[in-house]
């Protein structure tokens, strides 16, 4: 998995990554801002209408609440900006680095998008209901979540890039075969969404590394190109 981190960003600068790169950070980027903006007319919100001492310690904190908001939403909206360069991205990728592969013919285009937005959709009511582990149970809590989190980022990661090569049944089951390779790439996207700048990058980050473990050489024990 830590090949396929240092794979991504090595890439980063190839002019084939340049478009996607741009355009997944200034997607990224307004995502972020939304929601912070978002998170912040909560936070006051709720504020609001809590007894004094606790609506004080609120407002004190909104600046870290309406971050920490902001980051944790982000993570289900990166997947689904992801969803939107897997094939730009990818191509590149393999270009550069598994250039004998034949070329993509997995599920359809509507399969792929459909996963992309159920993803999405589905992880981003996944983080809205852990939000009370995280907030109830700051350390415990919080580390439940993420673990949980990081598998869903991997999981919708891998197998939204396996699917170009793959039916979506295959797709699951070359998942399966790496699943600790998954969530550790997941978790290492959660982390690096928490670096500023660099997390406007995990779109393409991701779906760069979640290429190069669907094409290492390992689990499954066979060639995962498309068929002939």
């Amino acid at each position: 998995m830590t090949r396929a981190i240092l794979l991504a960003f090595g890439q980063l600068g190839d002019p084939e990554f340049r478009r996607p790169v741009i355009l997944g950070a200034l997607g990224a980027l307004l995502a972020l801002l939304l929601l912070a903006g978002g998170a912040g007319y909560a936070v006051g919100w709720a504020a609001g209408g809590l007894p004094g001492w606790v609506a004080t310690l609120l407002q004190a904190l909104g600046g870290l609440l309406t971050l920490g908001l902001a980051w944790w939403l982000f993570l289900p909206l990166a997947i689904a900006i992801a969803g939107a360069f897997v094939d730009p991205v990818a191509s590149a990728v393999e270009a550069r680095h598994y250039p004998g592969l034949s070329p993509a013919r997995g599920a359809s285009l509507a399969a792929q998008g459909w996963w992309t937005v159920k993803f999405g959709l589905g992880m981003l009511v996944l983080q809205i209901l852990l939000l009370p582990l995280v907030i109830f149970l700051p350390g415990i809590g919080a580390a439940i979540a993420l673990a949980i989190a990081a598998h869903a980022i991997g999981v919708g990661l891998f197998e939204g890039v396996a699917q170009r090569r793959m039916g979506v049944a295959e797709a699951r089951a070359a998942r399966r075969a790496r699943r600790w390779q998954v969530w550790l790439l997941g978790l290492a996207l959660a982390a690096i969404a928490a670096v500023p700048f660099i997390n406007l990058l995990v779109p393409v980050l991701g779906t760069a590394a979640a290429v190069h473990l669907l094409q290492a050489p390992a689990a499954l024990g066979q060639d995962l190109r498309a068929p002939s």
